[in-house]
C-alpha cells in the first residue's frame, strides 16, 4: 500500500500551485487565445500539431513563470493589498530565493520547448524572456506597466509566426498591436480593482493614470482594438464569420464597460474575467472564417 504524502509536502505543493496561479487559470486563457489566433493565421487555417502542442505548453509554463517573478517583485507590496495579501511570497510560505530558482527552472523548460522549433523562433525567445523577467518591475517607475505586460503577452504571437512560417510577416505585427491594446484594456480593468490600495502604497498603473477618465479611455482602446483586428481580417481575406466574431467581441466589451460604471472592485473584476470570452469569440471567428474558405 502506497504511503500518503506528508502534510508538509502537500502544503508545499499547494503553495507552489498557488504561486504559479494554477488555481486561477484566467491568465493562461488570456495568453492562450491570442497565441491561437496567431497560430491559425500563420498556418493559413491549419497550424501544425507540433506547434500547437509546443505553444500551448509554452503558454502554460511562461504564464506560471511570469506569476512567480511578478510575486517576487511584489513580495513586499502584496501583503499590503487586500486581494493579494495571502499570496505565498507575501505570507512567507515560499522563500524568495526558492521562487527565483523555480522561475529559472520553468523558463528553462519553456526554452527547451522553443529548441524544438527553428533558429528564428529561438532568437525571438530571448526577447520573450527579457520581457517576462522585467515587466513586473515597471510599476515602480511608470504608470504604464500594462503596456509592458501587453508586450510580454503578445510576443508569443510573433514567435508563432516564426515557428510556422520561418518569418514574421506584416500581419503578425498588426496582431501584436491589437493584442497589446487589448491587454492594456483588460489589465486596466484588473488594476481598477486595486486602485485605492495602489494609491496608498505608491504603486503605479494605467488605472491611476487614467483616473476619472478611465472608462472613456477604455472605450477608445476598445475601438482601436477592433480596428486593428479589422485590418488583420482585411489582410488575410477573412469572411463574414470573422467580422461577426469581432462584432460579438465589441458587444462583450461594451457590456464590460457598462458594468464598470459603478467602479466597484467586484464589478471591475467580473469585467476583467469576461475578457476570456472576447478572446474565445475572436478565435472562433478566425477558425470559422478559414473553414468557410475551405468549403
Amino acid at each position: 500500500m502506497q504511503a500518503c504524502p506528508k502534510p508538509g509536502l502537500k502544503r508545499s505543493l499547494h503553495n507552489w500551485w498557488r504561486l504559479m496561479r494554477f488555481d486561477k487559470p484566467i491568465g493562461i486563457l488570456l495568453l492562450l487565445w491570442p497565441t491561437l489566433w496567431a497560430l491559425w493565421i500563420a498556418g493559413d487555417g491549419g497550424p501544425s500539431i507540433k506547434n500547437l502542442i509546443i505553444f500551448t505548453l509554452g503558454v502554460i509554463l511562461t504564464r506560471a513563470g511570469g506569476c512567480i517573478i511578478n510575486d517576487y517583485a511584489d513580495r513586499n507590496i502584496d501583503g499590503r493589498v487586500a486581494r493579494t495579501s495571502q499570496r505565498p511570497l507575501a505570507t512567507g510560505e515560499i522563500k524568495p530565493k526558492h521562487a527565483l530558482i523555480g522561475f529559472a527552472v520553468i523558463m528553462l523548460l519553456a526554452f527547451g520547448l522553443v529548441l524544438l522549433t527553428n533558429a528564428l523562433t529561438i532568437k525571438l525567445a530571448f526577447v520573450a524572456l527579457a520581457l517576462a523577467a522585467s515587466y513586473p518591475f515597471f510599476k515602480r517607475f511608470t504608470h504604464l506597466p500594462q503596456f509592458m505586460l501587453g508586450l510580454a503577452f503578445s510576443w508569443g504571437m510573433v514567435m508563432a509566426f516564426a515557428a510556422e512560417q520561418n518569418q514574421v510577416p506584416a500581419v503578425a505585427w498588426w496582431l501584436l498591436a491589437a493584442n497589446l491594446v487589448w491587454t492594456v484594456y483588460y489589465d486596466t480593468l484588473y488594476a481598477m480593482v486595486d486602485r485605492e490600495d495602489d494609491l496608498e502604497i505608491g504603486v503605479k498603473s494605467t488605472a491611476i493614470l487614467f483616473g476619472r477618465f478611465d472608462l472613456q479611455i477604455l472605450s477608445v482602446l476598445t475601438v482601436v482594438f477592433l480596428g486593428l483586428l479589422t485590418q488583420v481580417g482585411l489582410l488575410i481575406g477573412a469572411g463574414v464569420i470573422y467580422f461577426s466574431g469581432l462584432l460579438v467581441a465589441g458587444l462583450l466589451m461594451l457590456r464590460q464597460l457598462l458594468r464598470c460604471r459603478s467602479r466597484k472592485a467586484s464589478d471591475c473584476f467580473s469585467a476583467f474575467l469576461n475578457n476570456n470570452y472576447v478572446g474565445l469569440v475572436v478565435f472562433a471567428g478566425i477558425v470559422g472564417s478559414y473553414l468557410m474558405q475551405v468549403k
